[in-house]
C-alpha cells in the first residue's frame, strides 16, 4: 500500500520546498514526502512563463550556496533556466523520488492528542509528525476585482498565467499594473500588439539592468576553478549588501535616485510622458525595479500611458480613474501575487480547528518568520518579517533551513512529541521588527506598497541587515521552544 504517514511532509517542489527536502535528507531524514499540486516541480519559475521573464537578482546569488552553477550563460538568469536549474537540483541530490505530483493540501490541522498532523488531500488523506510549507509568498496571482471584468468580451489573463496560445499579433491591449513582471514582458509584446495601453496606478523607480551574456571562458573558469565561484558570490552579495545598507539609510537612496533619474531622462524625450514616469517617493518604498529596455518601449508610437489606476471595465472599454479609456481586445494584469494573504495560510489549522489566518487577523506573524505560537511542528519558509528590498530570496530560505532542520533533527532524535515556539518569544521578535521598520525606506520613503497589510501594519519587510538575518533566522535555540508532552491514552 502506498505509504500516508511520514515524519516529514513537505508542502510544495518549488525552491523553498527542494531545498528543505534536499537539507532535512542531508541530515538524515529519510522518511519524508514532498506534496506538489502540479505536475512538474519548480514553483514560481514553473508557473511564471511570461516573455521576458528573467531574475532581477544575480545568477550567481540566486541559487543555492551548496549548489553552485557555473553554467549560467547571463549575469541575470531567465526562467527556463532557472527552472532547469531546479530540475538538475534536485536530481543531483536525489529528491525527485520524494516529489508526489498531482497532490494539492486542501487541509492541514494539528491533531494535539496524537501530536501529528492530518492533511486532507486532492488524493486522500495523509499525515506527518512535521510539516514544513514551502509554498512562498509568490504564488498564488493577484487579480483586482474590478466592476465589469466579468462582463468583458475579449482575452483576460494575468502575468502568470500566460495564455501562450493566445495571438498578440496587431491586437489592442491593455496592461494593468507596472511591478516587476509588467516591466520584463511589456517590452516583448509592445513589437507584436497593434496598439498597447498601459495603466499605470503609480510610476516605479527603473535602475538599468547590469545584464550580459556569460562569455563560455567565463564559465570554463568557474567550472575548472570552483574558488572563482565563491569569490563571485561573495562580491555579488557584498554588492547588493551595499544598497541594503541605503534601505536602512534612505537619504542615501536619493542619491542612488539619480542614476534612475538619469536613465529615465536619456530614454524618454517626450517632457509630459517622463513627467507621468518620474515617481514621487524615496526608491527602495517600493519593490526596486531593474530594465534597460521598458522606457523604450513605452515610447513607442503605439503605445499609450495611462497614469492612473482602472476604475472599471464597461464591455471592451477599461476606464481610468482619471475617467480615461481605451477599447482593447485583451487585458493582461501584471498585478503580482498574494503575498500577505497566502492561501496557506486559510488551510492550515491548530488544534482548535483555528486556522492561521484566523491568528493572524490581516497581518502574518511568526517567530524567525519560521514557526508560529499555537502550530506545533509548523515551519514556514519565506514566511512574514523576512523579506528583503535588494537581497536573494535564497539567502532568507537558507537562513530558514538550517533553523528548520536543527529543529526537526533535535525533535525526531529526542522523540519529543511536539515543539511550539514561545508566544512571548514570538511576540518580543515581532516587537523588535516591527519598532525598526520606521526608520526603513519600506516606512519612510513616502509610498503605498505590498508590504503593508490590511491593517497598515508592514508584515513583509525585514529591518535588518542580512547578516543579522542569517545569523538571527538561522539559529534554532531549544529554550525559545516548550516541548510537548505524550499525551497519556485511556486504559494505559
Amino acid at each position: 500500500m502506498e505509504q500516508r504517514h511520514f515524519a516529514v511532509l513537505v508542502i510544495g517542489a518549488g525552491a523553498s520546498g527542494l531545498g528543505a527536502a534536499i537539507r532535512l535528507a542531508q541530515a538524515g531524514v529519510g522518511d519524508l514526502a514532498v506534496l506538489e499540486k502540479a505536475g512538474s516541480l519548480g514553483g514560481t519559475w514553473r508557473d511564471n512563463t511570461y516573455p521576458g521573464c528573467a531574475c532581477d537578482v544575480p545568477s550567481a546569488l540566486y541559487s543555492y550556496s551548496f549548489a553552485p552553477n557555473p553554467e549560467w550563460t547571463r549575469a541575470f538568469a531567465g526562467q527556463a533556466e532557472i527552472r532547469a536549474y531546479l530540475q538538475d537540483t534536485a536530481e543531483r541530490f536525489g529528491v525527485t523520488g520524494k516529489i508526489r505530483y498531482g497532490v494539492e493540501v486542501t487541509r492541514a490541522q494539528w491533531n494535539a492528542r496524537e501530536s501529528i498532523w492530518e492533511l486532507e488531500t486532492s488524493q486522500g488523506p495523509y499525515s506527518a509528525r512535521i510539516l514544513v510549507a514551502g509554498t512562498g509568498p509568490w504564488h498564488e496571482p493577484l487579480v483586482p476585482d474590478l466592476p465589469g471584468l466579468d462582463g468583458f468580451p475579449g482575452e483576460v489573463f494575468h502575468s502568470a498565467r500566460w495564455n501562450h496560445g493566445y495571438d498578440l499579433a496587431g491586437k489592442r491591449v491593455a496592461v494593468i499594473g507596472t511591478g516587476a513582471s509588467a516591466v520584463q514582458f511589456v517590452p516583448e509584446i509592445v513589437p507584436e500588439v497593434g496598439r498597447l495601453h498601459l495603466f499605470q496606478r503609480t510610476a516605479q523607480w527603473v535602475l538599468p539592468k547590469p545584464d550580459h551574456p556569460v562569455p563560455g571562458v567565463e564559465r570554463f573558469l568557474l567550472r575548472r576553478f570552483p574558488a572563482l565561484q565563491r569569490a563571485l558570490r561573495k562580491a555579488e552579495y557584498g554588492a547588493m549588501e551595499t544598497l541594503g545598507f541605503g534601505f536602512r539609510h534612505p537619504w542615501l537612496l536619493r542619491q542612488v535616485q539619480r542614476i534612475g533619474l538619469a536613465h529615465l531622462r536619456l530614454t524618454v524625450r517626450d517632457p509630459a510622458l517622463r513627467r507621468a514616469l518620474t515617481p514621487d517617493y524615496t526608491l527602495g518604498c517600493k519593490r526596486l525595479l531593474m530594465s534597460n529596455t521598458y522606457y523604450r518601449a513605452l515610447t513607442q508610437s503605439h503605445v499609450d500611458v495611462h497614469p492612473t489606476a482602472v476604475r472599471a471595465v464597461d464591455g471592451p472599454r477599461v476606464i481610468g480613474a482619471d475617467g480615461s479609456s481605451a477599447e482593447v481586445d485583451a487585458i493582461i494584469f501584471g498585478t503580482g501575487f498574494h503575498i500577505l494573504d497566502m492561501p496557506v495560510s486559510s488551510r492550515v489549522f491548530d488544534g482548535d480547528g483555528r486556522s492561521l489566518d484566523d491568528h493572524w487577523r490581516g497581518s502574518p506573524q511568526a517567530y524567525a518568520g519560521t514557526t508560529v505560537a499555537g502550530f506545533p511542528n509548523l515551519y514556514l519558509l519565506l514566511g512574514p518579517s523576512l523579506g528583503t528590498g535588494h537581497s536573494s530570496a535564497f539567502m532568507i530560505l537558507e537562513a530558514q533551513l538550517r533553523h528548520t532542520v536543527a529543529a526537526v533533527t533535535r525533535t525526531l532524535g529526542a522523540g519529543w512529541p511536539s515543539l511550539s515556539v514561545r508566544p512571548e518569544v514570538q511576540a518580543k521578535f515581532n516587537a523588535e521588527v516591527q519598532a525598526a521598520l520606521p526608520g526603513t525606506v519600506y516606512q519612510a520613503g513616502g509610498c503605498s506598497s505590498y508590504y503593508t497589510d490590511v491593517n497598515g501594519r508592514n508584515s513583509f519587510s525585514w529591518p535588518f541587515s542580512t547578516g543579522r538575518l542569517r545569523s538571527q533566522v538561522g539559529t534554532f535555540a531549544e529554550t525559545d521552544y516548550e516541548i510537548g508532552r505524550i499525551h497519556a491514552v485511556s486504559g494505559d
